[in-house]
């Protein structure tokens, strides 16, 4: 077994089916994803490295897409893998990925490209190398959306935090919308690595962008206690269920937050475990089949 090479994962399926897909694709562990969309047909890359999969693995993933689109009368999806090496993946996936406005404001950049010279838009740097998040999922696009909405009138001095930073994307997005100061973390030490380079990127200053490796019980470390104005988080629902409990340690009266990596048929296990938590749900927005939940205190 090579320590350096990756399965790269080719799905084409029906374009209603993408973001079942990627949800199937992200639960695997895959660790970068692209997709194509052809008029009714999408075709989905994903990688995976060699180690943490075998070919019984990426059969099984096959057979649960099959089963995924069982009841929905579509086409079945065509999935095929094969090997390549550190180099090939590291560049493979770069070629799909393009500029994209997200919101009202921003503009998520690849790091790769010459920076744009002119344009109204915040611009976001980004080479979010294994980690998640690179503007194009649409749970990412409802954080960043969200958090235009909670930081777009200007009000100084804001701390919040990004749970599960992945790419450092939102972390990333909060600062430039003028927030104070932002906590990142991440269980994912790549990730961690991931934010901390496109912290740099982006040429953030380190007092005002604190990246930890590690879960809520860090964040309230590093925070020493004190409560956040805000924060996001979006991962997957299961997770989120499971730190709920711990949000409060992280708040005030005031405090609010944008939740999300959450399927429109997880929502409302959701809902009811934050509200049992002591939060409310003010708003709830969707695309396609995922949601983003506004909290605050209740």
């Amino acid at each position: 077994m090579l320590a350096n090479s990756w399965w790269e994962i080719l799905i084409l399926c029906d374009l209603h089916l993408e973001d079942t897909v990627f949800w199937r694709l992200e639960n695997f562990g895959c660790r970068g994803t692209a997709s194509e969309i052809k008029g009714h047909a999408c075709l989905i890359r994903a990688y995976l490295p060699q180690e943490q999969a075998h070919v019984l693995d990426l059969a099984a993933l096959s057979l649960l897409l099959r089963q995924d689109v069982l009841c929905l009368g579509l086409p079945q999806p065509v999935m095929q893998w094969n090997l390549i090496d550190e180099e090939d993946w590291s560049s493979s996936w770069k070629k799909y990925w393009e500029p994209q406005e997200v919101g009202d404001r921003f503009l998520i950049y690849p790091a790769w490209l010459t920076v744009p010279t002119e344009t109204d838009r915040i611009v976001i740097r980004l080479d979010p190398g294994v980690a998640f998040g690179t503007g194009t999922h649409a749970t990412t696009q409802l954080c960043l959306e969200a958090l235009e909405m909670r930081l777009g009138d200007g009000e100084p001095d804001l701390v919040i935090a990004d749970i599960g930073c992945g790419s450092g994307i939102l972390a990333t997005g909060a600062i430039l919308l003028g927030a104070q100061k932002v906590y990142a973390i991440d269980t994912d030490p790549l990730a961690v690595r991931s934010t901390l380079s496109n912290r740099k990127l982006n040429q953030i200053a380190p007092e005002r962008f604190l990246v930890e490796q590690g879960s809520v019980e860090r964040l309230i470390e590093m925070t020493g206690g004190v409560p956040l104005d805000g924060f996001i988080c979006n991962i997957l629902a299961e997770v989120i269920i499971d730190l709920a409990p711990l949000y409060g340690a992280l708040a005030k009266p005031t405090t609010w937050g944008i939740i999300s990596g959450v399927l429109l048929e997880q929502a409302k296990p959701v809902a009811d475990t934050l509200e049992q938590n002591g939060w409310v749900v003010a708003t709830l927005w969707r695309r396609q089949d995922w949601c983003c939940f506004n909290i605050r205190r209740s």
